[in-house]
Order: structure tokens, then sequence, then C-alpha cells
């Protein structure tokens, strides 16, 4: 991997001066190669991880396991474009084993997680099956530890 593109993967608020001091290369080259992976559709988007909790943001996230039936000529491919275009889905993945795709929603409470994965997720044709699972905290996200403090993991020694 290219190492301004593993710099940006840990880290894309860091900026182009900074790129190029820890790569040696000029700041112009390090946004031409910026631009150029834009263009490209190697790189295809910037977020930043929030830690919600922190941040006093209320939202539930759901994984659906979802068994489908493929379709001629697109595969799994049709289905997985379909259900990620809903706006309550955040992630779609293709998986091996006994699902087929994996589908991470969210919404603004359990009612509307519920409601899109009966109402719109489970009624599209060739949707055989979901299970759906409530995510309760995140521990760590995107690589990024979930604001653990350190602790002192020896045992106190009781007198």
């Amino acid at each position: 991997m290219d190492p301004l593109l593993k710099l940006l993967q840990e880290n894309a608020a860091l900026r182009p001066a900074q790129l190029a001091s820890m790569l040696n290369l000029s700041e112009a080259e390090v946004i031409a190669k910026i631009k150029a992976y834009e263009k490209d559709g190697v790189i295809v988007g910037y977020q930043t991880v929030l830690n919600e909790e922190k941040a006093g943001i209320e939202v539930v996230r759901a994984v659906i396991e979802v068994k489908i039936t493929p379709e001629r000529e697109g595969g799994f491919d049709r289905q997985a474009e379909r259900i990620a275009k809903f706006s309550e889905v955040r992630s779609c993945y293709l998986m091996s084993g006994t699902y087929d795709l994996m589908v991470v929603v969210e919404g603004r409470h359990l009612r509307q997680v519920a409601s899109f994965v009966s109402e719109k997720l489970a009624t599209i044709p060739g949707v055989m099956s979901t299970a759906t699972h409530f995510i309760l905290k995140p521990y760590k996200q995107q690589g990024i530890l979930m604001g653990w403090e350190h602790q002192d993991e020896r045992l106190a020694v009781a007198p």
C-alpha cells in the first residue's frame, strides 16, 4: 500500500504539509497524489470517528444477517446494491458462511430499526431470512479504541 494512503487511513485530518514532511515529498506532490486517488475512486470519502456517548448522540445500531437468493446474471450484487441504497444502511458486506450479506443499520430508536427490517428489508423479493443483532456498546471502531482510560491491570493485594 502506498504510504500516503496508509497515513490518510490512520488520520485523514493530517494536512498536506504534514504528510509531505512525513513522506519526504513536496506538498504539491502530496496534493496531486491525493487528487489523483480521489479522481480514480481509490479514496471515496473521509470520516471522523466520534465517541457518541461523550457527544450526547443517541443512536440505535444493529447488525443484520441477511440470507438472499442470488439473481440470474446479477448474483448477489444487485440485491446488495438495492439494500445498500436505503438511508438507514450504514454498511453492507457480502459474507461467507451461513448468511450472504451483513448489513449495519442505524436509527433514532429501536422502533425505527425494527420498522426498517420488517417493512423494507424483509419485503424485498429474494430476501429469504434476516437475523438482527443490536449493538449495545462500541469498544473499538475503525481501529480506534473508544475512550478507555488506562487502568492498572494488577490485582490489588489484600493484607
